[in-house]
């Protein structure tokens, strides 16, 4: 389910948001590729590093060091860390596929 491996990468559809400026950023439904470790992944020609003592994010933006959270999308849609009324984009690649199988829509 949301899950495909792509020369040898695992790609998984993901929740992205950014947490640089505030704790509800900017969010967006994406299908991202994995490392070979698991402890990166790249987004949109973005690369992300997984940390492990963040507060409040998970990920940071490899070029630029801000502060993102990542993480498998909700079945219920409510997947950002703290409830908002902001929009949540999904990419027009993958949105066929997170209504069919995640959302179950």
């Amino acid at each position: 389910m949301g899950e495909a491996v792509v020369s040898r990468h695992k790609t998984r559809i993901m929740y992205i948001e950014r947490k640089q400026d505030s704790l509800n950023g900017p969010g967006r439904i994406g299908r991202v590729v994995f490392s070979k470790s698991g402890r990166s992944l790249t987004y949109a020609g973005r690369t992300f590093l997984r940390v492990g003592n963040g507060y409040k994010f998970n990920h940071i933006d490899a070029a630029n060091g801000d502060r993102y959270w990542i993480s498998g999308p909700r079945r219920d849609g409510q997947d950002r860390l703290y409830a908002s009324a902001l929009a949540i984009g999904i990419d027009p690649d993958v949105a066929e596929e997170y209504w069919r199988d995640i959302r179950r829509a």
